[in-house]
């Protein structure tokens, strides 16, 4: 499967008290950065965790508690502030959530990783952050995986769910996905943080001008140990990796999707988006990004936020065609 593992992503965080040596940086990033971006830096969110089967996953919250929610779902490898200079793009008419799925970010690590078990992760947070109605949930890559998942498990709890760049293939028993797990499965260790900053790529090789993001995301996705900084991510996460059952979750769902692909991607051509429309019953919209590539958050940020504000403001009005 040729899905997930985008990019080696948690930044560390300026907030965070451990990670006080990194913070001098941030004003070169905002130095450089568009005023889009700075701005919606700038949004406040709240730090918030909820214990899920034994682990205490973290979230951010955006809003004020009288809005329709969505949730947003990272990749692997990554983690929530992956979203944080797009989440404030959505709060004219929805409150936000962005988690830590286990084994990412600050959330708790786990002796195994199922899919069923972040599903219920997302859950949790959704109830946590008691919005007004059912969620939305946008997973990007991996996180589309998850939202997938959720949308056939929990779909009832749901307004619905928008995949962003994450792949079902035709069943394949020599699926690529144990490879790209490699890329993750021994990260190392950097004695500052510009040394790991030249480390930092994004997976599948992609072009991305936006330096100012990848710095940011590259920032939150370390941490401090004894020898120096190493990424937040468990390894074990790509553990048994596959696309297994995937096919029967994403027929199964049991609220309104829609898929946005990057024109470019690796992850999911043309050809697989097809493939998932037709295995949707042809009623989801599947959503091509011009000039964006697998990591289309990264690359095509505002085109991004445009694409899923247009599906979002359909679904406020029009009704679903596919049975739920």
């Amino acid at each position: 499967m040729r899905d997930e593992i985008p990019c080696l992503d948690r930044a560390i965080s300026p907030k965070s008290s451990n990670d006080e040596s990194l913070r001098g940086d941030d004003d070169v990033t905002e130095a450089t950065a568009p005023g889009w971006f700075t701005r919606a830096l700038a949004v406040p969110s709240e730090e918030r965790s909820v214990e899920v089967e034994g682990a205490t996953i973290r979230y951010l919250y955006w809003g004020n508690g009288k809005k329709p929610g969505l949730v947003l779902v990272h990749g692997g490898a990554a983690h929530a502030h992956w979203w944080s200079f797009l989440a404030p793009l959505f709060l004219n008419n929805y409150d936000v959530a962005a988690l830590d799925l286990s084994g990412h970010g600050d959330s708790d690590r786990r002796s195994t990783y199922p899919r069923e078990v972040w599903g219920r992760e997302v859950v949790a947070v959704a109830e946590h952050a008691k919005f007004p109605g059912p969620p939305v949930i946008i997973g990007h890559s991996l996180g589309g995986l998850v939202t997938i998942v959720t949308a056939s498990l929990y779909g009832d709890r749901l307004a619905g769910a928008i995949l962003v760049d994450s792949p079902v293939h035709k069943p394949n028993p020599e699926s690529q996905e144990g490879e790209r797990g490699k890329s993750f499965k021994n990260p190392k260790t950097y004695p500052d943080y510009e040394s790991a900053r030249k480390r930092f790529r994004l997976v599948p090789d992609q072009p991305c001008t936006n330096d100012f993001i990848l710095d940011y995301i590259a920032r939150w996705s370390l941490k401090k140990v004894d020898a120096g900084l190493t990424w937040k991510f468990d390894p074990r996460v790509f553990d048994k990796f596959s696309e297994d059952n995937m096919q029967d979750y994403l027929k199964s769902t049991r609220c309104r999707v829609a898929l946005l692909r990057g024109e470019f991607s690796k992850v999911v051509p043309f050809e697989t988006g097809e493939y998932m429309y037709e295995q949707l019953d042809r009623t989801a919209p599947v959503v091509e990004i011009a000039d964006a590539y697998h990591h289309l958050t990264l690359d095509q940020p505002l085109a991004f936020v445009a694409a899923t504000r247009a599906l979002l403001a359909d679904w406020e009005h029009s009704i679903p065609r596919k049975h739920l």
